[in-house]
Formats: structure tokens, sequence, C-alpha cells
């Protein structure tokens, strides 16, 4: 009976032990990860396709390249799970994007082969510029090696990168992973170039050039390198783009061909060369047949059978958040045709390839280029067009100059449907919405919604297509709604204006956004214990609902605020009026904000986070018995007040 042979893997817990191995062994490694990542992600769900396009050329680096005293960082983290399998983590693959266990991007607080922390695109070239030029100045001798995606290569940071580093001459080397597929397919000019790089016919051979690289090696190897990369730095019309920005550029190469990726590699690490952009083609999902089939390659996955490929996904209980977006925006272009839609890189995760099958004329994709969205939507807007900007609250960050100078300061009708507001869950700090409702209140002339529910999202829409006097944004969350029955058509909100969903005359809980549904399961238990509780859902950030939140501090001896933000926020500018109001003067009312602690909160469930930030429903109740001095849930002494009166109180508060 013939023996299976021993794992390679089992034997390589750091990449020396990589570099120990004969080249002849590589492939087989290559082979033992890509199972072993398949293997693990089965388990756990996350990114697989990038990571299995990019196996052959971790190994390669990892094999070339002295890490971690040399530099690898990586672009994203989205393909960087094989890098984690052969820098000393593969045993702790499968607690990937859960609670206690590995992040889903690179991490510089779990291993010193990350010395960059990624989790948004396009930093890459720019931080590896930092740590060649701090290398220059520090007398070092190391290598650095930045790895970007070809989509990631559409953000305007990645041109400023290369621009400053074919300026400085820096000794970087930035390996382009052209797989022709970022999360959704590449768009704009570069993409065309990249293509026509590998396509085009009328290359100009500098022989010389690729003689530098291969001359001292075997003739047989020198000529398989010749075959595949004929020797040239490829030239269409005037040469490549990397090439007028200062980099030796070196490619097309195959990137599955560890043969050739290996000599080359080596010739450049031995290189005195400055900045070297060495383009790589490579196939995301490549080695696993579902992913090679699939339209997205397998980008982001749950739990799936890895004989199949069948993915675990649950039934739904409610709508998703995103789905009740697209579906109202959808709706509401239908009937008004100068409402037009733009997404930087995502339209599947905003939701906007389901508006594109009823308006592809009128929708976007303007790449990874969240600034260049902005601006744009203000043009559309400057036109006399309704411009929805559909982006995630952690990347609309990356533009934020432009929301102030470009649209807040010209107060022009853009719209911003902010996706993956709060926390996110497995993405974890990188991903998550905290800080939308701070910098986004801060400016004049921006609204900002915040509705509880999925069928006050519906409403949220119709109210921004609505306004027409200046900027509006409205966030919510990622995952299901709640499960309430929705509208067959949006109503549109008084702006400035929330709701009394049930009242009470000891306690008021002023929530804003989704944190709705803990408050009112809250506000049942501190009744059931004796409390008189009042539920306001505030739907707005700003402006501020003045006489509601003067109301709820005259008639109740304690107002608690409630949002899924971070400090600064809502609950910020509710104790500014209630200030200027002097309403905290006589020391009668007691006011406490709840908001995201001042951390960075870990990767986790949902459910958990929310537990770990203090605002799930038992946080809310521990934070009214702590104002009102009560230890534990005990039934208080009632406050005695005349029917009549109590009667008026709601009226008021319902009007």
């Amino acid at each position: 009976m013939t023996q299976a042979p021993a794992s390679l893997l089992e034997r390589i817990q750091r990449p020396s032990d990589l570099r120990k191995l004969p080249t002849s062994k590589l492939k087989r490694v290559a082979e033992e990860v890509r199972t072993s990542m398949i293997e693990s992600v089965a388990q756990t769900g996350g990114h697989l396709g990038a990571g299995l396009g990019v196996v052959e050329l971790t190994v390669a680096l990892h094999y070339v390249f002295d890490t971690p005293r040399d530099t690898l960082i990586w672009d994203v983290g989205h393909q960087a799970y094989p890098h984690k399998i052969l820098t000393g983590r593969r045993e702790r693959m499968t607690t990937i994007r859960q609670g206690g266990g590995l992040a889903g991007f690179t991490r510089r607080a779990e291993s010193d082969y990350d010395p960059f922390g990624a989790g948004h695109s396009s930093t890459s070239i720019a931080a590896g510029l930092g740590f060649a030029v701090g290398r220059d100045l520090l007398g070092g001798d190391e290598k650095v090696i930045a790895v970007i995606g070809d989509g990631a290569m559409s953000a305007g940071l990645a041109y400023e990168a290369m621009n400053n580093a074919g300026e400085l001459k820096s000794r970087l080397l930035v390996v382009l992973n052209d797989n022709d597929m970022s999360i959704a397919p590449p768009v704009g000019a570069v993409s065309k170039h990249l293509g026509q790089l590998v396509s085009g016919r009328r290359y100009m051979s500098l022989r010389e050039a690729g003689r530098r690289l291969t001359s001292h090696l075997p003739e047989k190897i020198d000529r398989t390198i010749t075959r595949a990369i004929s020797h040239t730095r490829t030239f269409l019309t005037g040469g490549t783009i990397f090439e007028e920005m200062g980099f030796f550029y070196i490619g097309p190469v195959d990137g599955h061909d560890l043969k050739t990726l290996v000599p080359i590699l080596e010739n450049i690490r031995d290189a005195g060369h400055g900045p070297i952009l060495l383009h790589v083609r490579t196939q995301k999902g490549k080695g696993y047949a579902p992913a090679e089939a699939s339209v997205d390659k397998y980008h982001g996955v749950v739990k799936f059978d890895p004989v199949t490929g069948i993915q675990a996904k649950a039934q739904p209980k409610a709508p998703a958040y995103t789905r009740v977006f697209a579906d109202a925006l959808t709706r509401e272009a239908n009937r008004d045709p100068r409402i037009v839609a733009i997404t930087a890189a995502m339209p599947g995760g905003t939701g906007l390839d389901v508006f594109a099958k009823s308006h592809p004329t009128r929708i976007f994709d303007v790449g990874i280029a969240e600034q260049h969205a902005v601006t744009f939507a203000a043009g559309l807007a400057a036109r006399g067009m309704k411009p929805f900007c559909a982006i995630y609250s952690t990347f609309l960050q990356r533009a934020y100059d432009q929301i102030v100078h470009d649209v807040a300061l010209q107060n022009l009708n853009v719209r911003f449907a902010i996706d993956r507001a709060g926390l996110v869950g497995a993405d974890g700090p990188t991903h998550a919405g905290s800080f939308d409702v701070a910098y986004l209140s801060c400016l004049p002339n921006m609204v900002v919604m915040a509705p509880a529910d999925e069928a006050e999202l519906v409403d949220a829409v119709a109210t921004a297509v609505a306004h027409d006097t200046g900027p509006i944004a409205f966030r919510f969350p990622r995952g299901e709604g709640v499960g309430v029955p929705m509208p067959e058509k949006g109503r549109v909100w008084d702006i400035g204006r929330g709701r009394i969903v049930r009242c009470g005359r000891d306690i008021a809980l002023l929530s804003l956004g989704t944190r709705l549904a803990d408050t009112l399961i809250a506000a049942e238990r501190l009744e059931e214990a004796g409390f008189s509780v009042t539920v306001a859902d505030a739907r707005f950030a700003k402006p501020i609902d003045r006489a509601l939140v003067q109301e709820l501090a005259r008639s109740h001896d304690l107002l608690i605020t409630i949002e899924e933000g971070s400090s600064g926020g809502f609950g910020a500018m509710v104790m500014q009026e209630l200030s200027e109001e002097g309403l905290l003067d006589s020391g009668r009312l007691k006011f406490r904000s709840m908001c995201l602690p001042d951390i960075y909160i870990e990767h986790d469930t949902p459910a958990e986070m929310i537990r770990q930030a203090g605002l799930d429903a038992e946080a809310i109740v521990g934070k009214v018995l702590g104002a009102m001095g009560v230890e534990r849930m005990a039934a208080p002494r009632k406050t005695r007040v005349r029917s009549d009166a109590r009667d008026e109180r709601k009226t008021r508060l319902r009007t």
C-alpha cells in the first residue's frame, strides 16, 4: 500500500522554513496552501477568491525575500490569507474573523510579518514608500515590497504615491496583481491600459533592460524568462504610464508560474535599481472550480461545502437594509428621471447593482475613488440632477474634504446613502461606521437622518428625494431589518422632526437610528420594575428636534440618548441644546449619553460587539438604574401624578 506523501506545509512554521526547500518543491507547497485555505475558509467564511489568486505569488515572495526583515506590505488584506498561512498562523486560520481570532486583514499587532495594517484599499504603495525612505535615512538595507491589485490602482492615492516614489527614486518594488477583477469588474482608463499591456501587439522590445535581469542566469532559465516577458519593458505608443512616473516596468508575467516568478524576483531583489513595478497576471479564485466559475470569483463567502462550493446561507427573517435601500431608490427613480446613483467600486455591496438593472444609464461606478465620487456628485447636483452617492460609512471618511468643500460649503443637493453605519461584525474596526454622525453633523447646511428600521429607511429615501435645499445624508446598518411591515411608498418626513413611540413620565429614552429596537426592550423591562418610560425616535441627528428634546427634558427626571456612533455625535448636540436652554442649570434633570466607547472594538458577531460597546438592552437598563441610584432591578416608589396632568403630558409629547 502506497503511503501518502508527508505534508510540506506542516514543516513550514515561518518563511525561513520555506526558504530551506528546493525550488522544485514550491509548486507542491502552493497546492497545499491553496487546500489549507479552502478548508479553513469553508469553516468560517471570509474572503476567498483574492487569496486563491495569489497563492503562487505569496510563496514566491516569501521564498525570495527575507521576511520579516524585508518589508512585505499587502494592500487591503483580502488576498493576505496565504500570507497568514505561511507566517505561523496556519493553525489559527479557522478563527479568522471570529471573536478573539485572527483579523480578516493584515494587522501590526497580530504578527511581525504584518508591518502595516490594512482594510481600506490603495494604501500599500504610499506606506511602502514611507518604509523605503525611512530605511534610507536610517542607513538600512532591507528590501521593501508593496503588493497592490488592479482594482486598487483606480484610487488616486496609489498614483500620488507612485508619482512621489518616481521622484525620490528610493529602492521599492511594487507588485501589481492584475486579475482583471476587483470586488466588482474594474473600471476606468487605467484598467483599459492594463488590458492593452497584456493583449496589444505594438510592443517595442528593450532587450538590454531584460538582459540586465537575466544575463547571469543559466541559459535554459534565461530562455524561459525571455519567452515569458520577451526581455521587455512594455511600451505602447511612448511607454507605460508607470514608466512615465519613473518606475522600471517589468511584465506582464504569469503569476502562477513559479519557475518564472522566482528567478525574476531574485534578480529584482539583487538589482540596485530605484522603484520597480512588476506586473503580474493572476486568476482570481485560481485552483478552486466553484470560485473560478463564479461571477465574483467567491470574493466574500459564508461557510460553505469545500467539495461542492455550496454556501450555507440562512433564510433571512427580514429584508436586508441594503436591498431595502436599493428597491426604494429604484422605485423613486422610476418616477423621477433626474435621480442618478454613484458608487465607488461597490455596486453589489451598496445594492446599486439592483438599481442598474432598471436604470443602466443612470448609475456610475467610478472605481475606488471616493473623493472623485463626491465631487462628481456635486457637479451633477449643480447641473440640476438628483445624485445619490452610495458609499459605506468607513469609506466615506476618505472623501471628507470633498464633502466639506465641494458639497456643504456650496449647499449642493447631494444625497448621501451611508451603508454599514455602526458596528459591522467580522470585518472589525477597519470597516466600522463609527464616526459619520459626528463628522457630518458638525457641517453647516448638512441634514443627517438615521432611520430606526427598514420601513423608516424607505421614508428616508423619499425624504432625501424631496429635499432640495442642500445636502442630506441617511445612515443604515449592515444586515437584516427588524421585520416591521413595509410601506408601498415612502413618506416624506418633516426635516428635523422626531416621534414618540411610547409615553411615560419618569424616564425618557431618546434613540437615534436602529438602537430603537433594544431601547424598546429596555423600556419594557424597566416598566416591569415599576419605572414609567417614554421612548422617542429622533430620526434626525441634525437638525435635532429641539421642541421634542426640550419637552422630554422638562417632563422627565432622567433623559438618556442612545446612538450607535462615536462620542461628539447626537448625544453631544442634545446636551448642547439642553445647556443653551438652561435645562441643566436647576439640577432637577439628570442627563446621560450612550454612544460607542472611545476604543476600536475588535471583530466579532454584531450582537457581541453591541454588547461590548454597552449599547444593548441590558446596558440601557443598567444605565437607567445607575443614573437613578438603584443598584438592582427593584420597583421604586412611583411618582404620584394626577391623571388629568398625566393625560395632558401624553398629549403634548405625541403632538
